[in-house]
């Protein structure tokens, strides 16, 4: 295979690590652009690299750590300063997510992560532990699952309640998930993409955020359908089949930049 092919294949996968950092689809897929943008600029950044995928995901982090494209964009000339200090900030309190979101989410081992992120492997394992002891700390809240599998539905509410939190309803169809919201109002919601009776959970969860504002993990098996750039796609998605720590990190991630987001405002 050419580098291009070989970055091409990542592309899917950085995308989901980009979103799950940065909080959002469009903001994590505008890091993935200016990355694809150096490349295209600097190829040597890459060919003299003895692992392609850590020299991609480190470029990634270079370019997300000192160039924040989504902020710039919201703020006035006055506020970008201090905008640009705060997202400074948020960088290096998510310093241990970052190592954490690398090892379960994108599997790289702790000397990967060291590599990526410019730390030891003792130093890359005291962040992931880190990140562990932040996530314990979170505040827990309800939980809606709409998955039509009996088994993966039962191994969600097993991970969902060993993080703390609560299982609120468990729906197998897009009538059923609509259904339980009247009853319940979660703060997040864990949705398959295909349902039991042929309906798609992307469609109940559009019509539950309709009338609810709730961060949402979308679970699939077939990752690379729902991570190619053109919208609407998940700003958070675990792929099938999950790990809990996998799961753990994304549940994480949604409910950190949920509750950040309803800080600011208040």
């Amino acid at each position: 295979m050419s580098i291009s092919n070989d970055v091409s294949a990542q592309i899917p996968y950085l995308r989901r690590f980009g979103r799950a950092l940065v909080g959002s689809r469009d903001g994590g897929d505008a890091y993935v652009m200016a990355t694809l943008e150096t490349l295209v600029a600097e190829p040597e950044q890459l060919l003299s690299a003895s692992d392609l995928r850590i020299a991609l995901y480190r470029l990634f982090l270079d370019i997300w750590s000192n160039s924040p494209l989504y902020a710039q964009a919201e703020t006035p000339s006055k506020a970008q300063d201090q905008d640009s200090a705060r997202k400074r900030l948020d960088a290096i309190s998510l310093r241990p997510r970052i190592a954490f979101l690398l090892n379960a989410l994108e599997n790289f081992t702790l000397t990967q992560v060291g590599d990526i992120i410019g730390v030891s492997e003792a130093e890359a394992k005291d962040l992931i532990a880190t990140a562990n002891n932040q996530i314990s700390e979170q505040i827990a809240t309800d939980v809606l699952i709409i998955e039509d599998e009996p088994f993966i539905a039962l191994d969600l509410r097993d991970i969902v309640e060993e993080l703390g939190h609560r299982v609120t309803g468990m729906a197998r169809t897009h009538r059923e998930a609509v259904d339980l919201i009247s009853t319940a109002k979660p703060g997040l919601i864990l949705a398959d993409i295909q349902l039991a009776d042929g309906s798609s959970g992307l469609d109940a969860v559009n019509e539950i955020l309709g009338s609810l504002s709730t961060p949402v993990i979308f679970i699939t098996a077939y990752p690379e359908r729902f991570l190619t750039g053109a919208p609407p796609e998940p700003a958070f998605l675990v792929t099938k089949p999950f790990s809990i720590d996998s799961l753990k990190a994304v549940i994480s991630q949604a409910l950190f930049f949920d509750r950040r987001s309803h800080r600011r405002q208040a």
